[in-house]
């Protein structure tokens, strides 16, 4: 069987459970961008060497696939995703961000510069792209097309830990 279907060669593409939609839709930039976002931490776990971190982001990357998921599904149609993003979710990374935090200190509201090395660099990319995905769906919601606010405040706190995995995987970071 090939990949080429042709069935999205007149600007149309398929929702989960069937629904087509145009591919200039606000669903597809989100979970087009939550893909993206997938793909970059993709590259970041393949840059640590570390198990542990590379366990914790393969976990976020399945998470953003529920997301992922969740979004290309109409309401009506919701009951039929087996997992859906709840406070458990979010509860995770907040306790994954205590625990990045103790490991460096931190000066409070300091930017720093990215690109220190190639695995900070690339969780800042993951979390530049998080941050766009949270406003897509940010608006999303705001069209009432998402529901679900524990998608918003997840991807919230995935920013949060990613900028905590950037910079301590900088050796001196660079404030700006």
């Amino acid at each position: 069987m090939s990949i080429t279907t042709k069935t999205g060669d007149s600007g149309k593409t398929s929702l989960f459970f069937g629904e087509r939609i145009s591919k200039d839709d606000l669903r597809v930039e989100a979970y087009g961008t939550l893909d993206e976002l997938c793909s970059f931490m993709g590259m970041a776990k393949s840059l640590v060497k570390d198990k542990a971190t590379k366990g914790i982001v393969e976990g976020i990357q399945r998470d953003l696939f529920i997301i992922g998921a969740e979004t290309a599904t109409l309401p009506k149609s919701l009951n039929k995703l087996k997992k859906r993003i709840n406070t458990n979710y979010v509860s995770k990374l907040e306790k994954l961000i205590r625990h990045w935090e103790s490991k460096k200190k931190f000066e409070a509201r300091c930017f720093y510069l990215p690109g220190e090395n190639l695995i900070s660099s690339s969780f800042d990319i993951s979390r530049t792209i998080a941050r766009r995905a949270e406003r897509l769906l940010v608006a999303l919601k705001r069209k009432k097309i998402i529901k679900n606010p524990d998608i918003i405040i997840y991807l919230n706190r995935l920013s949060d830990l990613l900028y905590l995995f950037a910079r301590n995987y900088e050796k001196k970071p660079k404030r700006k």
